[in-house]
């Protein structure tokens, strides 16, 4: 998969990893030294992918702490005050810009001191410094407990420097979609153009559907390779997908999403996955043979299909879990607090079946949904060229791996990104590279594992709701709010 020598430059400045600052991997070959992963000791991978959470909000965690996880207990705004972070319930009854600018607001050219001047929908209620707080421990006891006991990282970026979109799109493909040569996406970039996916699709426009049964008249903000958002395009793309490279070797896969047309239903932005009904941007719905195969959708008849097909032992050889809203952990979303429970059911379903011995668990979180954080993400091309002085990842998620070969009450401190996570499912099932977020990393998640060790013993998460709670509602199967 050879690409143009002005692509590669852009791949890099978009999602290369701190440790290769040239264009390898760009012919789609790998560069990454990390150890290969034996062969058959993984046979099914799992990610989970959660809503809109940093480390310093979501896990306040003082028993990780203790062991070295770098979690702040204040930060900085843009008078240079530094303000405690305060305690509040995960059903936070207000929302935090994180798009674009936002991102570059907070980011503040690596001082990481802009949170405050990030908007927020709370209008005159709003608490004092709304973007600083962190989440009541006592409402996220299942992730403290699997954090905990498995690897927790404290050094897991997006590779996006903005909201749940693109985001969605980095992790089952690597890239927030140009096109590729020949595609028939008149309104898209090209392969060589320099303008990315940068926010989200504006579902407000005629519809709730966006991705490439969107109407006509969304349309979604691009970035250039100078940082300015001044284009927009139809929310559909053509470019290759993880899942072609599945598809290729006949490895299963399935992609569970509560609805077919939300922003975080990323095959529904992906041509060739969807299989519009019609010529974009007419299509009122995807009916190709990649989107009727893979992608299971919730309903009222089937709420957890996820947990349903572990139990009927039909899980894939991977995974991807979309939750729904109110188990999202989303905010400004009074009953999104099922998200803990949520996860440890599926963790607790694959842990107390066959499917033990032999899966990875990799629960991340799709962008930082406006919190402070006080990591600033690391520079990843010095290019002033381009991206001003230079790109960076976006900022911090939380990251916990749980396999029976995870290493126990390990916190890992090396950068990984959605590209990790690619790798890994690369390095586990034999596949070529994309070319994109994982080939421009050296990580493939390796310092989470000891495939040497004695399998670790499962132990149940103890959770507030249980597997039937979710296999049994009947509640409608939203989406994950609007962002």
């Amino acid at each position: 998969m050879n690409r143009p020598a002005s692509l590669c430059l852009l791949f890099l400045a978009l999602v290369s990893g701190v440790a290769l600052l040239t264009a390898n991997g760009c012919n789609g070959t790998h560069t990454a030294t990390t150890p290969p992963i034996p062969a058959n000791s993984i046979q099914h991978i799992v990610i989970i992918f959660q809503e809109n959470r940093t480390p310093d909000n979501l896990f306040h965690d003082q028993n990780l702490i203790t062991a070295g996880a770098d979690i702040a207990s204040s930060g900085l705004n843009s008078s240079h005050q530094t303000i405690q972070l305060l305690s509040q319930s995960m059903a936070t009854p207000y929302d935090i810009a994180h798009n674009h600018k936002s991102f570059e607001l907070m980011y503040d050219g690596g001082k990481m001191d802009g949170a405050d001047l990030i908007a927020t929908n709370c209008g005159t209620t709003c608490p004092p410094n709304p973007q600083y707080y962190y989440v009541d421990p006592s409402d996220v006891q299942p992730y403290f407990q699997l954090a905990e006991q498995y690897t927790f990282g404290d050094r897991m970026f997006q590779t996006n420097e903005g909201p749940s979109f693109p985001a969605h799109q980095f992790i089952i493909s690597g890239t927030s979609a140009p096109t590729v040569p020949g595609a028939s996406l008149s309104w898209a970039p090209t392969e060589t153009s320099t303008s990315f996916i940068a926010d989200n699709a504006d579902t407000g426009l005629g519809g709730s559907d966006t991705g490439c049964t969107a109407p006509a008249n969304q349309l979604i903000a691009v970035v250039d390779a100078a940082g300015n958002e001044s284009s927009t395009m139809y929310p559909c793309s053509e470019h290759p997908a993880l899942t072609d490279e599945l598809d290729a070797k006949g490895i299963s896969w399935r992609y569970y999403t509560p609805s077919a047309g939300s922003l975080w239903t990323a095959p529904n932005g992906i041509q060739h996955i969807c299989g519009p009904n019609a010529t974009p941007p007419n299509a009122t719905a995807c009916v190709g043979s990649g989107w009727v195969n893979h992608v299971v959708l919730y309903t009222s008849a089937n709420p957890a299909p996820i947990l349903t097909d572990i139990t009927n032992h039909q899980l894939t050889s991977v995974s991807w879990v979309i939750p729904a809203g109110q188990n999202s952990d989303h905010a400004d979303a009074t009953t999104a607090t099922g998200g803990p429970s949520w996860v440890a059911s599926i963790v607790n379903a694959i842990g107390n079946s066959s499917y033990w011995a032999n899966t990875a668990i990799i629960i991340t979180w799709d962008d930082w949904g406006g919190w402070y954080d006080h990591v600033p993400p690391p520079k990843v091309i010095n290019d002033s060229t381009s991206w001003g002085s230079g790109y960076v990842y976006g900022f911090r998620v939380p990251l916990i791996v749980v396999s029976p070969y995870a290493k126990a009450a390990y916190i890992s401190h090396v950068n990984h990104d959605f590209g990790s996570i690619l790798n890994f499912i690369e390095g586990t099932f034999g596949l070529a590279s994309l070319g994109y977020a994982d080939a421009n990393t050296t990580d493939n998640l390796s310092d989470c594992f000891n495939f040497n060790q004695t399998p670790l013993k499962f132990q149940p998460i103890a959770a507030p709701l249980s597997a039937d709670h979710f296999l049994n509602d009947r509640s409608p199967q939203t989406d994950p709010d609007n962002d």
